[in-house]
């Protein structure tokens, strides 16, 4: 599949999300210092996305507005055509968005399966036994039955990393967002992790966006798109 490098998307119907036109500063930040600058991204579902770009480029807090985590922005960001500023943020980040994090974001004192279920609280889904998708969700990413109980201290970063994708696959989000999400894993470890990206994208049918500098993450991506520092 065709990798789009330093290139703009034409909108279509096909979009489950788009930037357009967006710039963003920090609050403190001078009137021309824009940390984003004329932001159009595209992203479709069945697809994974390789946002790089050098620190300080914005990847960070472009994932930060895609999740609606700020809405100071200028421009347009637009879920299934409609403006997130106009949502319900709340509800968009517990049912429709998830983040995996480089840092995993496990609560510590918990078990894998704990961790798992939580999140389905949080989000409210219906589910007749939550212990059962929980153990089902671990399976779907390589995780065996036998770590459901283990506290995920006691897991390798892999292992961890495993149950922070299977928890953000507890509500069934149709957008998965990745921070950095293989930036301390081995090799080995990272092309298994971004084996299970490709597969949610390309069999579930899932819009995955990874930021990243890993460039083996960049050549596994369908799209990938080059962020550049703002002047």
């Amino acid at each position: 599949m065709k990798k789009i490098k330093n290139e703009e998307n034409n909108t279509n119907s096909k979009n489950i999300l788009s930037i357009k036109n967006v710039n963003y500063r920090y609050k403190d930040a001078a009137r021309d210092e824009y940390v984003l600058k004329d932001i159009n991204y595209d992203f479709e579902k069945g697809k994974v996305y390789a946002i790089r770009g050098r620190s300080g480029s914005g990847k960070t807090t472009l994932l930060s507005l895609i999740s609606g985590l700020e809405n100071k922005y200028e421009g347009s960001i637009l879920y299934k055509n409609k403006e997130l500023k106009k949502m319900d943020l709340d509800l968009y980040r517990n049912t429709n968005i998830e983040i995996v994090f480089q840092s995993y974001n496990l609560l510590p004192h918990l078990t894998a399966e704990e961790n798992i279920i939580l999140s389905m609280d949080i989000s409210k889904v219906k589910v007749r036994d939550k212990n059962e998708k929980a153990v089902k969700l671990m399976e779907s990413v390589g995780l065996p039955k036998n770590l459901r109980s283990r506290r995920v201290l006691k897991l390798s970063g892999g292992e961890q990393q495993r149950v922070a994708i299977a928890r953000s696959l507890s509500y069934n989000p149709e957008i998965i967002l990745a921070d950095e999400p293989t930036g301390n894993l081995d090799k080995e470890t990272e092309n298994e992790i971004l084996d299970i990206f490709i597969r949610l994208a390309h069999e579930e049918n899932k819009c995955v966006i990874i930021v990243t500098h890993s460039s083996n993450v960049c050549n596994k991506s369908d799209i990938v798109y080059e962020l550049k520092k703002s002047k």
